[in-house]
């Protein structure tokens, strides 16, 4: 797992938007595919569960793990940030793709949003 968190850093530490990437995993938890499913704005990232489950249907993921960053440098997760990870809960469990976790990226930190209990 802590492998995975250093990609979601390699990927969203130092971009000025917000970025949601998505990691497919195979049965073993091991990354399949990485995707930048959605770039938003200084402060917002609109996703769609359908923009983030793609990438997983197709490379055959048996679950996936989610982050952004906040350029504005706070981890905590927002309101839309644990409604987004609601969405994906549900939507994984229809679709037999496990939703492992939702990391929120800050300046020098991050937050589990399954730590946190949203998961």
């Amino acid at each position: 797992m802590k492998r995975n968190i250093f990609l979601f850093f390699q990927f969203l530490g130092d971009v000025d938007r917000e970025h949601f990437v998505v990691i497919c995993l195979d049965t073993k938890n091991q990354p399949t595919a990485i995707n930048v499913c959605h770039v938003g704005s200084l402060n917002a990232s609109l996703v769609h569960p359908r923009e983030v489950m793609k990438p997983a249907i197709l490379s055959n993921a048996a679950s996936i793990l989610v982050g952004h960053n906040h350029p504005s440098g706070n981890s905590e997760p927002s309101q839309e940030d644990i409604q987004v990870t609601r969405k994906l809960v549900e939507a994984g469990k229809i679709m037999g793709i496990e939703l492992l976790d939702h990391i929120v990226i800050g300046e020098d930190e991050f937050v589990s949003l399954k730590e946190k209990g949203y998961i």
